[in-house]
Formats: C-alpha cells, sequence, structure tokens
C-alpha cells in the first residue's frame, strides 16, 4: 500500500508488485549500456586522438592501438548482444515482446498519441497506465535498434579492410552501399551523437518517471519488478487470461 498527497489530502493507493523485465532483458541492458559508454568513449578518442607528449620512444608507446582493441572488443560485445535482443523478442514474455516497439494495430498509434499529450504537449489527459513500456518509448527504442543496426554494419564495414578475421569481411560490401569509406566514416560518426543525445534523454526520463509515478522505474531494471495500481493490475490480468483464452481456441 502507498500513500501519496494530492491538493492537501492523503489519496491511498493500492499496489501490486509485477514481475516485468526477465533477468535475459535485465542482463541485455546493463550490458548493452555499458558496451554504449565504452564505444563512445573509444570513439571518439579514436576521431580526434589527443596529442599526448611523452618522454618515451614513439615505439613503446601504444595510446591509439589499445583505444581501438578496446572499441573492437565493445563492438562485438554490442553486436552479439543486439542479436540476442532481437532473438529475445521472439522468446521472451510479453513486456519484451517484438510487437511492443513495431506498430501493428491502431491501438499502438492511439497509445502514442495519447502518450505524446501527456507527456509531451502536458494536455490535461487522463493518467496513461502501462506496466511495461509505452507505445512512444517502444516506437522509439524501435528507431534506436534501427540505429544499432546502422552503428554495426558501418563500424565492422570498415574494420573489415584491417581485419585478419572472417568475420569482420563479411561486412566488407558496406562502405561500397554507403558511397565509400569517408561517408561510411562519417555516418558512423553522426550516429555515437545520436547515442550520447538517447542515453542523456533516456537517463532523464527514467528518472522523471521514476519520480512522478513512484512505480520502480530504476529498481525495476535491477530486480526486474515494478508496482502498479490495483485495478490497472486487474485489467492487465484480465487481459492476459483472455489473450490465453484465443490462443487456446486458435489451437
Amino acid at each position: 500500500m502507498d500513500v501519496s498527497i494530492n491538493n492537501g489530502k492523503h489519496e491511498v493507493k493500492r499496489l501490486r508488485r509485477v514481475f516485468v523485465w526477465e533477468l535475459p532483458v535485465r542482463i541485455y541492458h546493463w550490458l548493452n549500456a555499458a558496451a554504449i559508454i565504452v564505444l563512445i568513449i573509444t570513439g571518439l578518442y579514436i576521431g580526434d586522438p589527443l596529442a599526448v607528449q611523452s618522454n618515451k620512444e614513439a615505439a613503446n608507446t601504444f595510446n591509439m592501438g589499445y583505444m581501438r582493441f578496446i572499441h573492437f572488443i565493445a563492438a562485438y560485445i554490442f553486436l552479439f548482444n543486439f542479436v540476442f535482443r532481437i532473438y529475445w523478442g521472439f522468446v521472451g514474455n510479453k513486456y519484451a515482446n517484438w510487437r511492443n516497439f513495431i506498430p501493428t494495430n491502431a491501438r499502438f498509434w492511439k497509445e502514442f498519441w495519447h502518450v505524446i499529450k501527456i507527456d509531451i504537449l502536458m494536455m490535461k489527459e487522463k493518467e496513461h497506465l502501462n506496466v511495461g513500456h509505452n507505445a512512444v518509448a517502444g516506437f522509439t527504442y524501435f528507431l534506436t535498434f534501427i540505429a544499432f543496426l546502422v552503428q554495426c554494419l558501418t563500424g565492422f564495414g570498415l574494420y573489415s579492410s584491417m581485419s585478419q578475421w572472417w568475420f569482420p569481411k563479411l561486412f566488407a560490401w558496406v562502405p561500397a552501399v554507403f558511397g565509400g569509406d569517408i561517408v561510411t566514416r562519417q555516418v558512423h560518426h553522426w550516429a555515437t551523437w545520436f547515442f550520447i543525445l538517447f542515453t542523456l534523454v533516456h537517463v532523464y526520463l527514467v528518472f522523471y518517471h521514476d519520480y512522478v509515478e513512484g512505480r520502480g522505474e530504476i529498481s525495476s531494471m535491477g530486480g526486474g519488478w515494478k508496482f502498479i495500481e490495483e485495478e490497472v493490475f486487474e485489467e492487465h490480468k484480465a487481459e492476459k487470461e483472455r489473450l490465453a483464452a484465443d490462443s487456446k481456441k486458435a489451437q
């Protein structure tokens, strides 16, 4: 049970704990976050290295080599972690399902506009309660997945010409599609700034919604649990039972 204050009066809300984010999703999230941070730092250094003066012989310093090595390791983690998330979108629970990210029906767009009116336009509408991702967040992550794909293609496309391993060479065709190494490198660099902006906005919104809604937005990516109102819990329970019944009839 939770107590919130509204207009000087105590408003009592009954909350239910709901398991939302499965362990693979949580591991993916934090591994992805770590990989992106490492890729941004090392990538910006590679693109514009510092002029570090040293008394050592140039042959004994390997700053760029270390940065490139770390960048490549993080890139492999980022790629295979991304592939795993696509797989989990088909086998995970309903909150991880790919349908939460790709508009497939009119209901998705109706919810999308409703969230825009509340969160962006600050219009007075009935509060939108969602256990997993709302439509705006889901569609934003879908666009982010496209950026993931572009970043992986351009990055490994650039790496293919200098790698001796067969895997990066699978992407040797990418620079030609983008119009050469220079354009490919520019796209790769622009995508980096997209991830920087996305990270800033993402962190802000997570803290904002956690503070305003008080449903455990931040802690849910640690333990997997969220807290939702009793009536919302019953609605989702009824919907789950309905979907299970429809699936049983289809069989």
